[in-house]
C-alpha cells in the first residue's frame, strides 16, 4: 500500500510538472519565439510531455489500470535524457555550448528510474478469459 501512494504523489508531482510545460509551450507559440531562429523543436516535445502530464495526472487514482501509461512516462523519460546526453556530448566535442544542464538531464533519469521503480505489477487474469473492451468511464 505504500508503494501505491508513493506512485500516486510521484504521478501527481511528474504530472503538474508535465502540465505545467503547457505554459511554456503557449507562451512559446504565443510569442513565436520558435520563428526567430530558436528551434522548432521545443514546442513539439512541450506539446507531448503537456499532453503525457495530464495522462499521468488521470492515472493517480487507479494506478494498476494505467500500467502501460506510466511505463511510457518512464522509458519516454529515460530517452530524453539519454538524447540530451548524446547531444550535449556532441556539442561539447565540436566546441559548442547547448542550453541544456546536467541536472535536466539527471531530473529526467530520476523520473524515469521511479517510475519504473514504482511501476505496478502486471495483473495476472484467469486463463481462458477473453480481452474485454476498454472502458474509458466508471459506470
Amino acid at each position: 500500500m505504500k508503494r501505491e501512494r508513493a506512485l500516486q504523489v510521484v504521478l501527481v508531482l511528474v504530472g503538474l510538472l508535465y502540465c505545467f510545460w503547457g505554459y511554456l509551450l503557449f507562451d512559446n507559440l504565443r510569442h513565436a519565439k520558435w520563428l526567430s531562429g530558436h528551434s522548432d523543436v521545443m514546442p513539439m516535445f512541450l506539446s507531448l510531455n503537456t499532453a503525457l502530464g495530464v495522462c499521468l495526472l488521470l492515472a493517480v487514482k487507479q494506478p494498476a489500470n494505467h500500467r502501460l501509461m506510466i511505463a511510457y512516462g518512464a522509458w519516454s523519460s529515460l530517452a530524453h535524457a539519454f538524447t540530451m546526453t548524446i547531444m550535449s556530448a556532441q556539442a561539447v566535442a565540436h566546441g559548442m555550448h547547448r542550453q541544456d544542464s546536467p541536472q535536466d538531464i539527471v531530473m529526467f533519469v530520476v523520473i524515469g528510474v521511479t517510475l519504473l521503480a514504482l511501476l505496478p505489477a502486471k495483473q495476472a487474469s484467469p486463463a481462458g478469459t477473453p480481452i474485454s473492451e476498454p472502458r474509458f468511464a466508471d459506470r
